[in-house]
């Protein structure tokens, strides 16, 4: 791999998580780079269908001013859902904001599945 191929942001990781509170429930979209520990998150809607024909901007490579996008029903496909009620969804923040480390995002997520 060359200098440029390595600084591109790969996006390991894609994670869905459905928040249940007691009136209603509200969608997230979270992406995680584990080799280069970024995480990055979209949140916000209220139906499924809506998160599903947002386009999600990503980065073409790190440090870059052009944004390549794809929509979120293709990522759809390969992410994992997680439906968590608002004290699970609290520990999923507080890890989010934390120091990255691959092995708490892997209990997080095998905890919840």
């Amino acid at each position: 791999m060359n200098r440029r191929q390595l600084q591109k942001i790969i996006l390991s990781q894609w994670i869905i998580v459905e928040k249940q509170t007691t009136y209603h429930s509200s969608y997230a979209l979270y992406a995680i780079d584990h080799k280069r520990r970024a995480r990055l998150s979209w949140e916000g809607w209220n139906q499924l269908s809506d998160l599903l024909q947002f386009h999600i901007p990503v980065r073409r490579k790190a440090g870059s001013t052009q944004y390549s996008s794809q929509p979120c029903a293709k990522i759809a496909k390969k992410a994992m859902f997680l439906q968590l009620n608002e004290e699970q969804y609290e520990k999923l923040e507080q890890l989010f904001y934390k120091p990255f480390s691959k092995k708490k995002w892997n209990t997080f997520i095998k905890e919840h599945l």
